[in-house]
């Protein structure tokens, strides 16, 4: 899936699952062999997670869903080159755990492969 439209339509869609918590939804978007990175860091915790193949990224989805709920979603830039992606994205996410919510910034690097995400690596910050 090269088509820039259709590539937009699928990000749409991921976007749109994961601030409604909708893991299947979200699971969907991927194949079921792509790898899954995120890393960043809160005020003193580094992150840096990996997960590669359905049943580890789903577990991972799940986790996250469960532990956060995500609000106020703005995209602030797309970038689309071939079957790559850059996406710079605003979202409040509020702490299930602790009840807190803080505003972050994310960027995701997302490559295409067969109308599905292969590959999907996102780095985010607190804001």
């Amino acid at each position: 899936m090269t088509d820039r439209l259709a590539i937009e339509a699928l990000l749409q869609e991921l976007y749109a699952a994961r601030v409604r918590g909708d893991l299947d939804a979200v699971c969907a978007c991927f194949s079921g062999d792509a790898v899954l990175r995120i890393a960043g860091a809160s005020d003193s915790n580094p992150i840096s997670i990996s997960a590669r193949g359905a049943i580890e990224f789903r577990r991972l989805l799940s986790m996250m869903i469960k532990s956060f709920k995500l609000s106020e979603y703005a995209p602030l830039a797309v970038l689309i080159d071939g079957s790559r992606a850059a996406v710079h994205w605003r979202v409040r996410i509020n702490s299930r755990i602790t009840g807190s919510t803080v505003l972050t910034e994310l960027m995701d690097l997302v490559e295409i492969r067969d109308g599905r995400i292969a590959s999907y690596t996102e780095f985010f910050v607190p804001r």
